[in-house]
This record gives C-alpha cells, structure tokens and sequence, in this order.
C-alpha cells in the first residue's frame, strides 16, 4: 500500500503559495489518506476500489489544485519517466523532423523527452550525456553525424543497462540499436531517375568522406551505372569536404557548380548528395543563366522542408525522418519495458526504405541542355 504523501506548491488567487496534499484531498473528499493514495498514484489495488469512489477523489484533487511530486514519485519508483535525445547539431535540416517523430511518440507513452545540442562538439556531447544519467533518463536517442566515428563513450551504456538508440549511425557490435535509411537504394532511386529522363552527362557531388551515408549513396550509383552501362565522367565528380557546419553544403554545392561552368564543362544534370547542396547548385546555375530543368535538372537527397518551397521545388529522395524518429523511441521504449519485464530484448538496425518524390527541378534533357 503507497501512503507516500505527494505534494505540489500552488497558488491560489490573493493567497500565498502553500502544498496541497493528499491529506488535503482525503480531508475534502472524505476519504482516508491511504484510499487517496491508492487512486491517485494509480496502485494495483486501485481496482478493487468502487468506480464511484474513484471518480470523488479524482475530481476532488482536481478541484484542489493537486498535482503529483514528481521527485518523491521518482524516490519511490526509481523511474523518471524521461528520454534524453542529444543532437550533435540542432540547426540541421536533417534533425527537425526527427525531433518532431521522437516527441510525438514519446507524448503517445507519457514521456518526457530532455533535448541536448552537442554544437558539434566532442566535450559538449559528454557533458551532457554526464548530465543525462545523473538525471536518470530511463533511455538515449542519439542523432549522430560524422562526428560521431570518434565516440565510443555510448558502448558503455549497454553496462548500465539503458535502452539507447542511435538514428543515422550504426555502431558495430550488439550494444546499440539503430535506426537509418537504406542509403544505397536512395541513390540508385535518383540516378535511375535521371537516367530515364535522358541525362547521361551528369555531375554527381558525392558526401563528405567521414559521413556514414556518403560510401553507400556512392555505392548506388555505381551499381546503377554498371547495371545500366552508364559512364562516369570522373572529370564530372566532385567530393564534399568534412565540415562541422551543416549549413556549409549550400555553399560548396554553389562553389563546385560555378567553377563547372567557368571550365566549360558539358553537362545535363546535377546529382547532390543532399538537398542543400542541391540548392547551391541551382544558385550557380541561375545565376549562369542556366535555366533548371530546362537546361539542367538537379536532384537531393533528403527532403528537407526548403526543398518543397524552392524556387523550382526540389526533385530529392525523402528520407522518412519523423517516422525514423518515431522507430527510435519505440525501440528503446520496448527495451526499457523489457528490462521492467525481466526479459532480454535484442538490440536492433533498422533500415528504412527512402522515397523518390519528383518535383519542378527535373525534365526530360533538351537540345539546349545537352553536350553537343
């Protein structure tokens, strides 16, 4: 039987701020403290207890002002009821929608998520996964980046028995679960695009080197071309580099592109390795007078919400970040139950399948756009 007395500090109009109780509830609503408690704190014998009385108590608390105590909750069930989600950078596109899916399905299970930005560095993202244990999150969602190839730090929470995921990174081992999308189908979905719209001369600016998505989009588009007898102009490809700043693609989409165009190069389509690069590239293009689809197609990967309101709207491959984010939260949340449970549970990699969503910034190759 819980008698614990939880208390909130409330205010009543031109009254000082003072602790509504339990025993202030059993006292209005005429029932003992130990009844009161049972219904509120929700305790198994609460069933036992008549549907009427129930409803008394609980309109009474609300009448009152009561709110639990969280902390003495906490005490007693050793269960805050609470996931830490730490982004390496917040200002990403990419983390947006993700952070919409994971606090939607943390809402669903009365969840409380404790967002952190690591602002892509190293000391910050311990410190704040310090900060998160000491406040007792029950699970760990991480939002990796490259960045993340030289932290191993998460490899020690499965010692800890906390149910963590990451989301766009896979660590190798069975300690970590995973969540990404199939990068190499991705690829293949937007060159293949291309391919059958007549683009053969086409610029492809491949990812940073350390990103995890990088070697496999690549791997796409190689298998595809084999495949389709497709060459690559190797003059025509261009890499981005490592960059703390998420934002940077935008500009290295529009310095690459630009500097095609001063060489005279000869090209009917752009294939970027992201939508913001993607976006850069149709700002070299414009400004060059190329008229995109007209005379150059481009496509992203991604689609971020700029993507939709460009100026022409962005051909991309959609990454399903909200439901991404929502797989996430699911899985720690079944290990979390597992372990409530008593029962083993498997760390999981999920990847999810991309979409290719066709918009204003592809047509068919021109005339005008080709390389004669």
């Amino acid at each position: 039987m819980r008698t614990t007395e939880e208390t909130l500090l409330v205010k009543r109009p031109n009254e000082k701020s003072e602790a509504v109780t339990m025993r202030d509830v059993a006292t209005q609503s005429g029932f003992s403290p130990a009844t009161v408690s049972i219904v509120l704190n929700n305790a198994p014998l609460a069933r036992y207890i008549a549907p009427a009385t129930k409803k008394r108590i609980e309109e009474t608390a609300k009448k009152l002002g009561y709110r639990p105590n969280v902390m003495a909750r906490f005490l007693r069930s050793k269960r805050s009821h609470s996931i830490g989600v730490l982004f390496f950078d917040i200002t990403d596109p990419f983390c947006t929608l993700i952070m919409r899916g994971v606090e939607n399905a943390l809402y669903q299970v009365s969840y409380l998520a404790i967002f952190a930005d690591a602002h892509n560095q190293r000391n910050r993202f311990e410190r704040y996964l310090e900060l998160l244990l000491e406040r007792h999150v029950e699970g760990l969602i991480v939002v990796a980046n490259w960045l993340f190839v030289d932290i191993h730090v998460l490899a020690d929470l499965s010692k800890r028995n906390i149910p963590s995921a990451t989301i766009g990174w896979e660590l190798t081992g069975d300690n970590i679960s995973s969540v990404m999308v199939d990068n190499e189908t991705g690829a293949r979905l937007a060159l293949e695009h291309l391919y059958q719209l007549g683009h053969r001369k086409i610029v492809f600016i491949r990812g940073p080197k350390m990103l995890i998505d990088s070697a496999p989009r690549w791997r796409g588009i190689q298998k595809f071309a084999h495949g389709a007898g497709l060459e690559i102009d190797s003059g025509l490809v261009l890499q981005l580099p490592d960059s703390l700043d998420p934002n940077s693609s935008f500009e290295s989409g529009y310095r690459y592109t630009e500097g095609l165009l001063e060489q005279k190069k000869k090209f009917t389509a752009v294939m970027a390795f992201d939508d913001l690069t993607a976006l850069g590239a149709i700002r070299a293009l414009t400004k060059a007078g190329v008229k995109v689809p007209e005379h150059c197609s481009v496509t992203g990967f991604d689609d971020v919400a700029l993507s939709a309101l460009a100026a022409p709207s962005l051909t991309t491959v959609r990454q399903p970040m909200e439901a991404m984010g929502e797989l996430a939260v699911n899985i720690v949340m079944e290990g979390i139950n597992a372990a409530l449970e008593k029962r083993e549970w498997n760390v999981v990699n999920q990847k999810m399948n991309p979409e290719l969503v066709i918009r204003d910034s592809t047509r068919a190759v021109s005339l005008k756009g080709s390389d004669d």
